[in-house]
């Protein structure tokens, strides 16, 4: 099946950067939120973003007026009807997530993919609240979506083959380079990235070097962009304990203990860039 329009639930942070990427590739988006301002400020986020690109003289005035074009805002689920995929791209919470697809599975036909951008709640799980598992996919989009060239295809233990091609094909079409992972706690990337960033808060602990050369370390030894501490402050230290909490608890592996450390800041509130104070003071 080619998409040629693509649905999209949420007009957030990472909703409005799927449809960025969506219109700029030439495909139709129907973007969907509760709220009337809620979607306008969702498309005002797209229209800035573009603005950027002509700056950097990436594309032209008449490209971002183009990919604007192509994208179609509602606050009503009914809009979603003429795509061939639906994207549910809501707030991480299960509960939130099982409400929406219910209601996108109810309404759209029985050939329309559905995928879920979520980074850590099971697939198969998620899949088994719709009647069409075999249709059903996870499709986890990093931030910023429309410069991070990853997407982790996610196959829940019914996706169907035909699925799975639809929806890589459509990633290789959007310029990403998508990589196919079998449903588990964290999928590939949170699985290595959030337990490393436990283990340098461990080493931190332990007094084995300051923040910033640790950071440094890993920067210099390992080509990192970002240390990864810094990168806890920018993730929220809350969000990295959460994820540890659920790897201990989902895979019942004494190496996902959160670090003592890791606990401790998140208890003083210190929880990264957000609140102005993790390991760093912003």
């Amino acid at each position: 099946m080619t998409i040629e329009t693509v649905g999209i639930i949420g007009a957030g942070t990472m909703g409005n950067g799927i449809a960025q990427a969506c219109a700029t590739s030439g495909i139709n988006v129907v973007m969907v939120d509760i709220s009337e301002a809620a979607v306008q400020k969702g498309l005002a986020t797209v229209a800035g973003s573009l603005d950027r690109l002509i700056k950097k003289e990436k594309i032209t005035q008449a490209d971002k007026e183009a990919a604007l074009a192509r994208i179609q805002t509602s606050t009503d689920y009914a809009a979603l009807k003429s795509a061939q995929l639906v994207i549910e791209a809501a707030t991480e919470n299960e509960a939130l997530k099982v409400k929406i697809l219910q209601q996108v599975d109810d309404l759209v036909g029985p050939e329309v993919i559905i995928a879920s951008n979520t980074s850590s709640i099971s697939i198969t799980k998620l899949a088994a609240a719709t009647k069409r598992a075999d249709k059903f996919i996870g499709m986890h989009f990093f931030n910023p979506v429309p410069m991070m060239a990853l997407v982790e295809i996610i196959r829940g233990l019914q996706t169907s083959d035909a699925t799975h091609d639809t929806v890589k094909a459509l990633a290789e079409r959007l310029g990403k380079s998508p990589i196919t992972v079998k449903n588990a706690p964290g999928f590939v990337v949170n699985r290595i990235l959030i337990p490393m960033i436990n283990e340098a808060f461990f080493v931190l602990a332990e007094g084995l070097a300051t923040p910033e050369d640790i950071d440094a370390g890993m920067k210099l030894g390992c080509n990192h962009p970002i240390g990864p501490l810094a990168l806890a402050d920018m993730v929220g230290l809350d969000v990295c304990l959460a994820v540890m909490n659920v790897y201990l608890e989902e895979l019942g592996d004494s190496k996902y203990r959160p670090c003592p450390l890791l606990k401790e800041y998140v208890n003083a509130g210190r929880l990264g860039r957000k609140t102005g104070q993790g390991v760093y003071t912003y």
